[in-house]
């Protein structure tokens, strides 16, 4: 009996002399950032008169690289002028790491690049910091580095603001904590890609080499062991924090079975496809390109990230290239349309124009960088080909607006491509899936060899397939029915 009596004596003095003083932290820390940007929150909930208003609303959007104009960009602008145009009472803020960028170039370029056009109330937090979030900042540990490196940036924003409402567009999960806890913000986010999935540990498991799994590691079975470890400590740690979510919006099939895998919230998990422009790309006539423009054109558009494969996309057009003869060479052509976030992508960009050379298909390969939405729209309608490469793809909002605009598509047997996109339509196909090089280069030469009549027929089926489930307008609507619950105050 003893015993039992001193285990209840320790754990008494654990409670009062542990968790007392974490919790008394957790309240000062709550007061003081409420305190802290109580002036501004104030600001934004003033009209132009300086009338303060109880009702408006502040939301916060965490989106550290607002300005790269990628496919996660167009979801943050969509998102925020469907929020703006649904309640006349919000003010809303993003959170950016573009200290470079004045607000009139990011909402400029939103204009510029996606068509999307915004409220001009819009106010923007420049946080400091944005270096921790990046992978070179963490060579080794990269998943854990990164977020730990998103608690110091997130801790920044909410120390700048303490919104109303706080939505992650960019998937940090890891500011959800800090938000909904030391904030008293009611949580929502928008998940492009799970963090870490069951297929990133499957790859570990199997020692299979990829982007997210080092050659060294892969052929090591204690490394290979340990990181499977690390990536299921990883995965319970994010699991902590998708529960602090009120609202979890996911871009595709596939990543709602992993997040509802791993954060077990299926009743607060929806779909919502990205937001696609798809009517801009349909009003634009289709056609059998090769037959009106003389040129065969396989155009890829994506970021020159790793994860995109670019490399895959030039080694599979040089076993299809080098296999023409000369007269059909010289109308053969790849165009790659992306966009750099950093000097990482600078370099591996500078690294593609490389490979190209040394591969002897650099007359017949141009890249493209940071076109405009006007100019992507017209290398898109005279495409023959949509080229997409990248394994487990969340989505592939550029998937999409190849089918829109007329562009045979031939993507990765994978992810969003597979599962939601390039599906059957009318019980007839609307495009290719491939795997490695060699199967793309393969296809390439399929889509050549059709008939002028059959590519036309597959561009139509495609594009009737995309046009309104993918659209603007349906992806908007969704928003406001799934969030509804974050502004019902």
């Amino acid at each position: 009996m003893w015993i039992l009596n001193w285990l209840c004596c320790l754990l008494i003095v654990s409670c009062v002399f542990v968790f007392a003083p974490v919790l008394l932290l957790g309240v000062f820390a709550r007061y003081a950032i409420r305190r802290k940007s109580a002036r501004l929150l104030q600001e934004l909930k003033s009209s132009e008169s300086g009338e303060f208003s109880k009702r408006r609303l502040v939301v916060g959007f965490f989106h550290p690289y607002c300005n790269a104009g990628g496919g996660g960009e167009r979801v943050l602008w969509c998102m925020l002028r469907a929020l703006q145009t649904r309640y006349s009472f919000i003010k809303c803020v993003v959170f950016t790491g573009d200290t470079d960028a004045m607000e009139s170039d990011i909402l400029s370029r939103a204009r510029k690049q996606f068509n999307v056009h915004l409220k001009d109330n819009v106010h923007f937090i420049y946080l400091k910091r944005r270096r921790w979030v990046e992978a070179t900042m963490w060579p080794y540990l990269t998943l854990l580095g990164q977020s730990f490196g998103s608690l110091v940036l997130g801790l920044e924003a909410l120390w700048s603001l303490a919104p109303d409402v706080y939505i992650d567009t960019m998937g940090y999960a890891f500011t959800m904590p800090l938000f909904k806890l030391l904030g008293g913000c009611r949580v929502g986010c928008y998940v492009h890609y799970p963090t870490v999935s069951t297929d990133m540990l499957s790859q570990v498991q199997r020692r299979q080499p990829g982007y997210n799994n080092n050659k060294m590691i892969a052929q090591s079975g204690i490394l290979s062991y340990a990181k499977v470890l690390y990536y299921k400590m990883f995965a319970f740690l994010y699991m902590l924090a998708g529960k602090c979510s009120d609202v979890i919006l996911v871009n595709s099939s596939w990543t709602h079975e992993h997040i509802v895998s791993l954060w077990k919230r299926s009743d607060e998990t929806f779909v919502v496809y990205p937001p696609c422009d798809t009517k801009s790309f349909c009003e634009n006539p289709l056609f059998d390109s090769p037959s009106v423009t003389g040129y065969f054109d396989i155009v890829s558009v994506a970021q020159f990230r790793p994860e995109k494969d670019h490399k895959k996309q030039l080694e599979a057009f040089h076993k299809f290239y080098k296999k023409l003869s000369g007269k059909m060479k010289k109308t053969v052509r790849l165009i790659l349309v992306g966009s750099c976030r950093d000097k990482a992508d600078t370099d591996r960009l500078d690294d593609l124009r490389q490979l190209a050379d040394d591969l002897g298909i650099h007359p017949a390969v141009s890249f493209k960088e940071n076109v405009s939405f006007d100019d992507l729209k017209q290398i898109l309608c005279s495409a023959t080909i949509g080229l997409h490469t990248m394994w487990n793809e969340h989505f592939g909002i550029g998937v999409v607006e190849c089918m829109a605009a007329g562009a045979i598509i031939l993507a990765h047997n994978s992810g969003g491509p597979k599962l939601d996109i390039v599906i059957k339509w009318q019980e007839k196909p609307t495009g290719f899936l491939a795997h490695d090089a060699q199967s793309y280069a393969e296809k390439m030469r399929r889509i050549y060899d059709m008939k002028p009549q059959e590519r036309l027929e597959m561009k139509q089926r495609a594009r009737a397939s995309v046009e309104h489930r993918f659209s603007e307008e349906t992806f908007e609507a969704s928003v406001v029915r799934r969030t509804e619950r974050l502004f019902a105050w």
